[in-house]
């Protein structure tokens, strides 16, 4: 019997990434540039996508999900990276932040009110934790929600470096209810475009993942009802970690799917780039570049999918999340780095892609936990 559950869930993966590799060569690749130099946030696509059921992957179906598991998750966003970073950015955050939020820790109503459109793409989801003054010191944020006589609450601060920030439906936002720097002193809000006091601030003009819209959110006398409180008081950076934790599968995904279209892009002009009469692969300084790329590639690989696994047997991931992470997105930087070498000078100009899986794979060693902050964590869990 695991055997058959096995094979059923190779043939699932494989579909899937048939049918996203499709989408994306069809309605992605002709426009990566495009959106690239014009910052243009593709919410048309990434509703596409919801119709895929893409939206909601890891939404069980009774809510309008798909009901997949983190393989089949990761295969989705290793594909739409292999052709642009951004996207594969935006449909992460949704999935993994936001909507993923609201799943693992909502009450039954607020799942039905908002999975169903998160899931379908109706609605695109923004998750706020980083603030201007508090990246990976969050426990210190300064957005504040003032709890009112009536017993519903007062939102004032801001957010920002937030994906779908201004475009956001909904947003999943961890504010301090409780005095800096203590344990349990945040508590997570849903918050729906729309609200009075909310509104989309300053939008980041960015090195990469260009397409993937970076804004500010901004809170001012914003009135949130108790009914919008997701779990218990107190308990939102707890449950950010938590959800992090699956953040950086997804992050992870992400950084494979750049390092194998900046290889996969290489290894093709490799074999067809001809100097003194020859393919420059058959050259011992490219093939053992090409060799050490495609090592590392598949070394993140086996790490996401251990960590994967982990997941979907709802076993502890904090350490292999991090280290998956950690180590993908470094690959993803080395990787591409490598590309624009191989190519030469046509690496470095923008008829080529390798240039931007470049630009966009920086962002990975930065965003949902730097790093350094992966160190952090796993050494806290090997100690």
């Amino acid at each position: 019997m695991t055997t058959e559950i096995a094979e059923n869930q190779v043939d699932t993966v494989q579909l899937i990434r048939e049918s996203v590799r499709d989408f994306a060569d069809r309605h992605i690749a002709p426009h990566v540039r495009e959106w690239d130099e014009q910052q243009h946030f593709p919410a048309d696509e990434l509703r596409q996508l919801g119709t895929l059921g893409l939206m909601g992957m890891l939404v069980p179906e009774a809510y309008g999900g798909a009901g997949l598991g983190y393989h089949e998750y990761v295969a989705a966003i290793v594909e739409l990276s292999k052709v642009d970073g951004s996207v594969g950015l935006s449909m992460a955050a949704h999935n993994s932040l936001c909507t993923n939020h609201i799943l693992m820790f909502g009450t039954e109503t607020q799942k039905q009110t908002y999975l169903p459109k998160l899931a379908s793409g109706e609605h695109i989801g923004a998750w706020g934790l980083t603030e201007p003054n508090t990246g990976s010191d969050a426990g210190n944020m300064r957005t504040r929600a003032v709890r009112q006589a009536n017993g519903d609450w007062l939102l004032n601060g801001a957010k920002n470096f937030i994906t779908h920030g201004r475009s956001g439906n909904v947003a999943v936002v961890i504010a301090r209810t409780g005095e800096p720097n203590t344990s349990r002193n945040a508590t997570a809000f849903i918050v729906e475009r729309g609200t009075p006091g909310f509104r989309g601030g300053k939008k980041e003009d960015k090195l990469g993942m260009r397409a993937s819209e970076t804004a500010e959110m901004i809170f001012e006398d914003c009135h949130i009802p108790d009914s919008q409180r997701l779990g218990e008081v107190g308990e939102g950076f707890v449950q950010s970690l938590k959800i992090l934790d699956g953040g950086r599968i997804s992050i992870a995904a992400l950084s494979l799917g750049i390092a194998m279209g900046a290889y996969e892009a290489a290894l093709a002009y490799a074999q067809e780039r001809q100097q003194f009469g020859q393919p420059i692969f058959n050259f011992q300084g490219i093939s053992f570049k090409l060799a050490d790329m495609a090592t590392d590639i598949e070394a993140a690989r086996l790490l996401i999918e251990h960590a994967s696994d982990l997941k979907n047997q709802h076993k502890p991931v904090t350490k292999i999340s991090a280290m998956a992470k950690l180590f993908a997105s470094e690959v993803s930087v080395r990787v591409s780095n490598e590309a624009i070498q191989i190519l030469g000078g046509y690496g470095y100009i923008k008829d080529y892609p390798v240039e931007k899986f470049y630009r966009d794979a920086k962002l990975c060693t930065i965003g949902e936990g730097t790093s350094e902050i992966q160190k952090v964590v796993i050494a806290r869990h090997i100690m």
